[in-house]
C-alpha cells in the first residue's frame, strides 16, 4: 500500500490470508461467496434506497454517512476478490478484457452521449466496411 494505491494482488493476498488464519478456505466455496456478495450489494443499496439521486461527490453528506457508505463499497470488493481468487479468474485482466469488449460493443461515434444499449445503437448504425471492404 502507499502512494501508488492498494492493488487487486495485495488485497487478494491479504483476504486469503485472513481467511487461511481463521480456517475460514472451508466455508469460502464460489456459491457462499456470491450469496456473501449479493447480501452486500443488498446492503450497499439500502444506503441509496430512498435517498433519490445523488449528486456526485456526495454533498451534504455527514461524515459518518461517507464512512458507512465506504464500509459497505468495501465489503463488495473484498467480496468480488476473494470470489475471483476462489475460482482461479485474474480480476484485473478479466476487467481489462472487458473494457476491450465493452470498447466494440459501444464504439465512441456511435455511443457518446447516449444510454442506450449496445443493440440499440448497434442496430441503428449504417454498416462499416471492415479492413476488406466487407460490411
Amino acid at each position: 500500500m502507499g502512494e501508488k494505491g492498494v492493488t487487486l494482488e495485495e488485497l487478494k493476498k491479504r483476504m486469503a490470508e485472513f481467511a487461511r488464519d481463521r480456517d475460514w478456505d472451508q466455508f469460502h466455496s464460489p456459491r457462499n461467496l456470491l450469496l456473501a456478495l449479493v447480501g452486500e450489494v443488498g446492503e450497499l443499496s439500502e444506503i441509496f434506497q430512498w435517498r433519490g439521486e445523488v449528486a456526485r461527490g456526495l454533498p451534504g453528506w455527514k461524515e459518518e454517512e461517507r464512512e458507512h457508505l465506504g464500509e459497505e463499497l468495501s465489503d463488495v470488493l473484498l467480496y468480488l476478490v476473494r470470489l475471483s481468487d476462489v475460482c482461479g479468474i485474474d480480476l484485473g485482466e478479466a476487467a481489462l478484457r472487458k473494457l476491450q469488449l465493452n470498447a466494440l460493443k459501444y464504439p465512441v461515434h456511435l455511443s457518446k452521449g447516449s444510454s442506450k444499449k449496445h443493440t440499440q445503437i448497434n442496430a441503428n448504425a449504417p454498416a462499416v466496411a471492415d479492413s476488406n471492404g466487407d460490411c
